[in-house]
């Protein structure tokens, strides 16, 4: 994602337990039909999250802290990757129509 990871405080009253984020990740997965190997949290000091070429999902840990819409954003993206490894047209497109639909 482009926004950096240190310009949106933590927001406490929308943070998510480590399982409820990881059924977040689950269910988006079914929804966009990929299958990651691994969901991993971990603290990440650049971005918020990263999709390896054998499909293992790594978030920032600080992600739990941070609006749902904004988690669902960034689940989206990474999700999208393990289907479209770069950010061209059909990525942005599938990116959008997902983020729009909710």
């Amino acid at each position: 994602m482009s926004i950096d990871k240190y310009s949106l405080p933590p927001l406490l009253e929308q943070s998510v337990p480590k399982e409820i984020f990881k059924d977040e990740v689950a269910a988006w997965a079914e929804r966009i039909g990929v299958e990651p190997k691994t969901i991993t949290l971990r603290p990440m000091k650049h971005k918020w999250g990263s999709c390896s070429s054998k499909g293992n999902l790594t978030f920032d840990a600080d992600l739990l802290y941070q609006p749902a819409e904004f988690r669902r954003k960034v689940i989206i993206h990474d999700l999208l990757h393990l289907r479209y490894p770069n950010h061209g047209k059909m990525f942005r497109a599938m990116e959008m129509a997902y983020i729009e639909r909710g």
